[in-house]
């Protein structure tokens, strides 16, 4: 059972959201907040496992709740997606930075929203299948420049691992990734598991920001 918080300021969202979940035999919503002290507070009573997080909210917002979530040593675990518009771009860029394992946009379709809480439930891929590239091509261009710390970490890999790395910044998932190496699936996620304990990186956003960072992977590039 994938346990889920809310946390948005709107009741009538949070009500969208209760309502499409409810019947998922998979899901159970287990909290709702209004803003980001709640939300806290609330993944702290109640340990969901993923966290559908809108932005802005009053007082505490959704990214200074998120980095609280992830800097938590209670909540090893819980996934955090950030909701956002077109318009809040730059605002995604930083919550992936503070600990976001994925992204939403809010006019996402139903059946993709329930996919993608199921996606970074077991962490397999990055979100929001539509945008996620853009967005990611978009994060790198912002990003800072490459850190000493990351480029020493990235220096544990393998090459095959390096490789794995690059195709998981490019936004790729296990399959797509097993199909460019021409390996089987299971393969491709035992490197992308590999690395990623290399790595110190709780889920594949975080090797995303890893890798564009360290400057393995730079603005523009495809995969």
């Amino acid at each position: 059972m994938i346990r889920v918080l809310l946390a948005d300021d709107q009741a009538l969202v949070r009500a969208g959201f209760r309502a499409l979940l409810g019947p998922q035999p998979d899901m159970e919503v287990v909290g709702e907040a209004e803003d980001g002290a709640a939300a806290l507070r609330l993944a702290r009573e109640t340990k969901p496992d993923v966290v559908l997080m809108d932005i802005r909210m009053p007082g505490v917002d959704g990214l200074a709740a998120t980095r609280d979530i992830v800097a938590d040593p209670s909540l090893v675990g819980v996934r955090v997606i950030v909701l956002t518009t077109f318009t809040e771009d730059s605002y995604v860029f930083d919550a992936v930075r503070g600990g976001a394992s994925g992204f939403l946009v809010k006019d996402i379709e139903p059946a993709e929203l329930i996919h993608a809480i199921r996606v970074v439930h077991r962490g397999d891929a990055l979100l929001a299948p539509a945008v996620t590239r853009t967005l990611i091509e978009e994060f790198a261009a912002r990003s800072r420049p490459s850190r000493p710390g990351n480029a020493v970490l990235l220096g544990a890999l393998t090459d095959r691992e390096r490789e794995v790395v690059t195709h998981v910044a490019a936004g790729l998932s296990n399959e797509e990734i097993a199909a460019r190496l021409v390996v089987s699936p299971a393969t491709a996620k035992t490197h992308v598991s590999r690395a990623m304990s290399k790595l110190g990186a709780r889920d594949r956003a975080q090797v995303v920001v890893l890798a564009y960072e360290s400057g393995l992977v730079r603005p523009g590039w495809a995969g």
